[in-house]
């Protein structure tokens, strides 16, 4: 539960987690922070199947990754929440490479995919606003059309990036907690009508 020592928007935390407004509506976009990248997007993905399940049309992409495998050999990517297709977003640089091997190609393919799906859905739900977004790349697409067609988004920031991100979003999103059932009510405020 978030409490007034944890929020980050000024505003008191609900009294019950199924207060559907403790981050609605002002928040259309809100970035969950203080857990383990690997944690938060098994987060998201128990929400947008919570969502799913009780009616709320999801779109949207989250980070997945193979057992085992290197981020760099396929190991990580991006999995579309309402087709499961998977998306590469690493490059093989091999085992010695200390390069970048971010692929934006994967991202583009991803992105485009959940902006095709965006029109009739509720929630979006993106992976993360990380290194390519912050330098106007990656899933940023994704983000400025879930703006533009009044989507609410909910998503990931590393600390590194929180000043992207604000910049990105301004007084329309915000920062929380990893709370899933705070993080559940805010999704279920914008079923469809």
């Amino acid at each position: 539960m978030l409490d007034e020592k944890t929020r980050t928007d000024g505003r008191p935390a609900p009294a019950d987690p199924a207060h559907a407004s403790a981050f609605a509506p002002s928040a259309r976009i809100v970035a969950v922070q203080g857990a383990s990248g690997d944690a938060i997007q098994a987060l998201l993905t128990r929400l947008a199947a919570r969502w799913t399940a009780d009616g709320l049309r999801v779109a949207g992409a989250i980070e997945a990754s193979a057992d085992g495998a290197r981020k760099g050999s396929g190991g990580t990517y991006l999995r579309n929440l309402g087709t499961g297709t998977a998306y590469a977003i690493y490059q093989d640089l091999g085992p010695h490479s200390t390069a970048c091997c971010l692929d934006g190609r994967g991202f583009a393919e991803a992105c485009q995919h959940v902006v095709d799906d965006m029109a009739a859905c509720d929630v979006v739900v993106l992976s993360k606003f990380g290194k390519l977004e912050a330098e106007r790349g990656g899933l940023l697409s994704a983000f400025a059309a879930a703006a533009l067609l009044d989507k609410p988004v909910i998503t990931a920031v590393s600390p590194t990036f929180n000043a992207g991100y604000r910049a990105f979003v301004g007084h329309y999103g915000t920062v929380v907690p990893p709370d899933e059932e705070d993080l559940y009510a805010w999704g279920c405020g914008f079923r469809s009508r």
